[in-house]
């Protein structure tokens, strides 16, 4: 068996109060929940997707400022796919500057699909132990993803953001046998 690090494919960003709002900022800080959940890839066992990066974008930061959110544990997080499709589970949660924010960005570095069996454990960890049997690596050409969603982190509150990963847009079969992802998720709900 191999072991492989991925960080979260659906991903629910938790913030408490208002959504949406103005480009003012607010002083002092609030906390941020990326919360995970997918619409599954049907033809394997486990889809296995590893994040190494969630960061969110303020809306007064030079264009080129992001602000990494830590994952739920560890440097990176592996989530299961076939897992979340009737579970949630938290990508990153973190202490935030206050204000307007008008971005995500999540960095996909891998994922594999399993035919044979499904991974055990937890639907999301720092490392998952891949399953034996038929695997096929997924190619990811570009595996940064970009979610234009206003939100807004109130001073001293929380905000949750839902995320859906969509295995099954996700991943696609190339004519030469070969699995490629262009990751396709969106947001669910700001709350």
């Amino acid at each position: 068996m191999k072991l492989i690090r991925a960080t979260g494919i659906a991903l629910i960003v938790a913030t408490t109060g208002a959504c949406g709002g103005s480009p003012a900022s607010p002083s002092g800080t609030g906390s941020l929940s990326m919360m995970l959940k997918d619409s599954p890839y049907s033809d394997a066992k486990s889809l296995l997707v590893t994040f190494s990066d969630v960061s969110v974008h303020r809306d007064d930061q030079a264009a080129d400022a992001w602000t990494k959110l830590p994952f739920a544990a560890g440097s990176a997080r592996t989530c299961d796919l076939k897992k979340l499709v009737t579970a949630q589970d938290i990508l990153g949660v973190g202490a935030l500057p206050a204000g307007h924010y008008t971005q995500i960005r999540l960095t996909v570095t891998s994922a594999a699909l399993y035919f044979d069996a499904a991974a055990e454990g937890t639907a999301c960890a720092e490392t998952i132990t891949a399953p034996s049997g038929n695997t096929a690596s997924v190619e990811i050409p570009s595996g940064v993803v970009k979610l234009n969603r206003e939100f807004t982190v109130p001073s001293g509150g929380s905000t949750t953001i839902l995320l859906d990963f969509d295995g099954d847009k996700s991943v696609n079969q190339t004519g030469n046998g070969r699995y490629m992802m262009s990751p396709v998720i969106s947001v669910v709900s700001v709350s």
